[in-house]
This record gives C-alpha cells, structure tokens and sequence, in this order.
C-alpha cells in the first residue's frame, strides 16, 4: 500500500547500490548514458574548482557593481543651493538644473555657475572628486552653495512687473492653465535690497503701477504678497509687517473712489458682498465720478492757430479731467485738427530719410515697424489724406523733429504723442471728429487706467521694457502703447472717444494714425 499523501512531491532518490532511482514510489532504472560525471582539471577534483569558479563569479558580479562604477564614472552628487534660489546651475557650459536641485558632477577640474537673468553670476571653480567604493549606492556627496548679487536691484523688480503685466492679459488661470507669480517672484529675489529706503521707494512705485494691471484673482494674489515681501526685504513677513502692508494696501484703494467697484468684482461673493454693503461702497461705487472734465478761465498767451510743417493745430485751454474719481490738470495745449496727412510725413522723411518708405525693410530688421509701414490702402473708405501704416516709434520720431519746427514764441514747450487723459481732454474740448483712425497715446496701455501711474514707474518700465536699437535689450517685449478713437473700419456705433485698445509699438496697422500735441515742458 502507497502511504505517500495524495498531492505531495517526492524528490527522486538514487539508489547507488542497484543503480535505480525511485520516483513518485516507482523505480527506474538508471542507464549508464544518463549519467554526468564531472572530470577532474589538472587533478583538481570538481567539488573544489566548481566552488574556486562560483566564488569567482560571485567576485566578479561585487566588482562590477561596487568597485567598476567609481573606476569608469568617477564623480560626486553636488547638493546645489542658491540665494536668491531657482538659479540655472551650469557646469562647465552645460544647463544641468535650477536650484535647488541635486546632480551629478564628474570627477575633476569643474566651473560651476548660478545664473539669473539681471544678477550677477556667481562662478565657483572646483575640483571634483569621486568614491571608488559602493558608489553606485552611497556616491559621494558634496554641497555647493551660490551667492548672486543684483547690480541694479529697482530696475530687476521692473522687470518682474513687466513679466506681470505681459501676463495681465492671459486672464483667470484654471486647474489646467496657470500662470506665474512673476510680481513676487521678483519682490523676493530683491527684495532684499529694500532695505535700502530709496529702492524700496522705487519698487513701491512700481507696485503702484503694476496696480493697474490687476485683473485677475490671481494677480491679486501675486501683488498681495509682493506688497509683504517688499516692506520685510524679501524674508517671510512677520505679524506687524503684515498688518502694516494690509494697511498699505488698504489705503491704495480706499484712496480711489472707482476701486470700489473694481472690488467688488474682483473679490469672491462673500467677501464682495460685505465690500457692497459698505459705506465706503454706497459712497463711492454707483458713481465714482469717472468722466467729467472742464476748462479754467485762464488768460491764453499762445495762439489760438499754428501751423507747424504741414500740420495745422487749434489751441486749447487748460482744464481738468477725472477717470474714476482722480482729478488730472490738463495743460493748456495745442492739438492737431486731425491724424498726420501723408504730406506731412514726406516732409519728416525728406529730412530723415531712414524714415522713409525707401527704408521699409531696415526698418521692419530694427523692430520698429512691420510691413504695411507706409504701403498704400485699397480701400475707398480709407480716411485720406492720412498717412498709413504709421507705427508708434514712428510717430515718436515724427515729434521728436517737429520739436525743431517750433517758434521762438513757442520756447519752453514741446511736441509729443498725448497721454490718454490728454487725447481726449484735447478732442472733447476742440470738438474735432475721431475715427478716421485709431490714434497713438504715449502712454503704456493699463486696464485699469483709474490707477494712477506714477511718473517714475512708467519711466522704468518704459526703460527696462526695451527698444529694439538697443542689443542690451533687445530680447524683451516692449510695453504695449494706447490708442484711441477706433477707426475706420470699425461700425460706427463703437467709434468714441472713449474707445480705447492697445497694440504693439512696432505695429503698422492701416487702421492706425497719430495727432501730435504741443504742450509745456514738465516744470515750465
């Protein structure tokens, strides 16, 4: 009887004696042929060179994975830090992360760099060394710490506010589109240098700016705590620091009556319904006053009528205007009666023929204008005797030579592009027609224009945002400039002067003009 457990395995056994082997309670017999004998090797018997041989590739397997790596990639992985931090770490020339971060450096002379756009960078020469042991597990580890300085640490923080307004027009970002804190960002990398009064001066001003091109939750957000890095010098604020910039914040916009609307649409519902219910609100939401504007009864001591190298202009006196409850003085002025005919411009450019049409392509090579730069409009509704295609450095350039037009009488004052607010003070007040086409403003374009810009911010961010002659510059976007009046082509039911765009500098649209002004110097 097999008393073996129905499902058990036996192993089968060799009987060395009678040369069967017995299997799941069977015997078989076992033929020579079946039999493996190992052969001694120069009279060493198998049981003592299979052991020489196993221990052998036992070796050779621990050499290859503790000893080779180290011989043929000798190295160590370099800890990298930087302040401030997200620096691009370069080992010699090659981009190999952004701090901080963990990589590994080959054995060796090395030149690791830090860099950030606008610092300084910090380059450190090392000798690099490797672990010839288990380095594939424990690798040698070094820490390597970078230390940028900013030179200019105010215009920096202009540039961070340029990437924020750049990105103002991207609208809300979603759980699937976001956008960076770049106003932040950059309030942390300078901000230490804030303690210094006069550039945390500077960079308050840029927030006042940067104020006008808020018009999401999330740039909100970013201004909010670019506010509380600044004013504690980029470090974590503190509970006093933080009461202090709510205060500030605080007092930006309960200084102008039209953030009180602008609040309310831009907080959440709970919030913006405490904001509605508000004193503050009932007072200043359902009219802040935006839109009136009246001329003084001053004594006029320039003429009423000019006419200055082809372009006639009427005089106005001066006034005032408000936007959003801010009251603007307007200069007495002289506005002409209509976008620069092209008569005119064959004037400028007979003087300065690198304006000419001839040009056109060196031009559009600098990144002044574009391609319709002067190119005739075949349109019967096109608004002759214009001239067309006139980009806003252009018409810059245009003022800057009809300076040297003016007459004696006239000393002390200037031609420029209009400001906004002076555009439409100079069209409301002289009645002239807009329109025909869509008309340049020197001012960068601001969504929300009842923010006031400081004079000192918009020179920075003029500066920093670039030109396109200048090489140190040449890679950032310029701010987009205003026009205003719409055009031709526009239905006439939108055609104002309230209405208001914005678009490149460089831009040549058939659609946009220019009408120069004559105004008092600033300080005169």
């Amino acid at each position: 009887m097999n008393n073996t457990p129905r499902g058990s395995i036996l192993k089968p056994m060799i009987n060395r004696n009678t040369g069967f082997i017995r299997h799941y309670g069977k015997s078989i017999e076992v033929k020579d042929e079946d039999r493996v004998t190992l052969p001694s090797f120069f009279g060493i018997a198998p049981e003592l060179y299979l052991a020489f041989l196993y221990g052998a590739l036992l070796l050779a397997v621990l050499f290859f994975i503790l000893v080779f790596p180290g011989i043929v990639n000798p190295g160590s992985v370099a800890v990298l830090s930087s302040e401030p931090s997200g620096a691009a770490v370069r080992v010699d020339d090659v981009t190999l992360g952004y701090t901080p971060c963990k990589v590994f450096i080959p054995q060796g002379k090395r030149l690791v760099e830090f860099i950030l756009p606008d610092f300084e960078i910090d380059r450190q020469e090392l000798e690099v060394h490797g672990r010839l042991f288990a380095s594939l597990f424990i690798p040698r580890k070094i820490t390597i710490s970078g230390n940028l300085a900013c030179p200019d640490p105010a215009g920096t923080f202009a540039l961070a506010a340029l990437d924020y307004i750049h990105w103002s027009a991207a609208g809300e970002p979603t759980e699937t589109y976001q956008i960076p804190l770049s106003l932040s960002e950059g309030a942390y990398r300078t901000g230490p240098a804030a303690k210094d009064t006069a550039v945390r001066e500077t960079m308050e001003t840029i927030l006042d700016a940067s104020l006008r091109y808020t018009v999401t939750k999330a740039a909100a957000r970013d201004i909010l705590r670019a506010e509380f890095l600044v004013d504690n010098a980029g470090l974590s604020p503190s509970p006093l620091t933080i009461i202090r910039s709510m205060q500030k914040a605080a007092a930006r916009l309960g200084n102008n009556p039209a953030a009180a609307e602008y609040l309310a649409e831009l907080l959440p519902d709970e919030e913006a319904e405490r904001v509605a219910e508000s004193a503050w609100f009932q007072k200043n939401g359902a009219d802040p006053g935006a839109g009136t504007m009246g001329a003084y009864d001053l004594s006029f001591r320039i003429p009423g009528e000019l006419s200055l190298a082809g372009v006639d202009f009427s005089a106005i006196p001066a006034g005032f205007t408000k936007n959003g409850g801010q009251t603007e003085t307007m200069p007495p002025m002289l506005i002409a009666r209509s976008p620069v005919t092209l008569a005119a411009w064959e004037v400028f450019a007979a003087e300065n023929s690198g304006w000419s049409a001839d040009n056109r392509e060196t031009l559009i090579a600098a990144g002044l204008v574009e391609e319709s730069f002067l190119l005739p409009v075949d349109s019967p509704a096109y608004p002759e005797p214009a001239a067309p295609g006139i980009s806003w450095y252009a018409a810059a350039a245009y003022c800057k030579w009809l300076n040297s037009k003016l007459p004696p009488s006239l000393a002390g004052w200037e031609v420029k592009l209009p400001s906004e607010a002076e555009w439409e003070y100079g069209i409301r007040q002289s009645g002239f027609p807009c329109g025909a086409l869509w008309e340049w403003c020197d001012d960068p374009y601001a969504p929300l224009n009842f923010f006031p810009m400081p004079n000192k911010a918009a020179d920075m961010l003029i500066k920093e945002s670039g030109h396109p002659l200048n090489d140190a510059t040449a890679h950032r976007r310029a701010l987009e400039r205003t026009v205003r009046g719409g055009s031709w082509i526009n239905p006439p039911n939108t055609v104002s002067p309230d209405a208001r765009g914005s678009l490149p500098p460089e831009s040549s649209s058939p659609f946009t003009g220019f009408r120069p002004i004559i105004v008092p110097k600033q300080g005169n």
